[in-house]
């Protein structure tokens, strides 16, 4: 769980980040499971954003590629969101101390 302190830090850090992830009318596919996967084992920040056509919301897409590839939603702002998962062999972001 990332305090607001942390939350903060990496939505700073997010802010250059151009999303690498776009959820359309298709929705999430399995295949947009594992391209976040990826993106958050190499980089453990990543921004994503949904589009006008897509059938659920920003926070709610955001909770569910989340929940299935272990990450934690940072931030949710119009249709874009970010979501971060710390390398355990491979620590790149040091977050600030709870």
């Amino acid at each position: 769980m990332l305090t607001s302190k942390q939350r903060a830090f990496l939505r700073g850090m997010a802010n250059t980040l151009d999303p690498i992830l776009h959820a359309g009318k298709g929705g999430i596919s399995d295949a947009m499971k594992k391209q976040a996967d990826d993106a958050l084992t190499a980089r453990e920040l990543m921004k994503g954003r949904v589009l006008e056509t897509a059938p659920a919301s920003t926070r709610e897409t955001a909770e569910e590629i989340a929940a299935a590839v272990g990450a934690e939603v940072v931030g949710v702002i119009g249709r874009t969101f970010v979501l971060y998962r710390r390398n355990p062999k491979d620590p790149v972001i040091d977050l600030p101390r709870a």
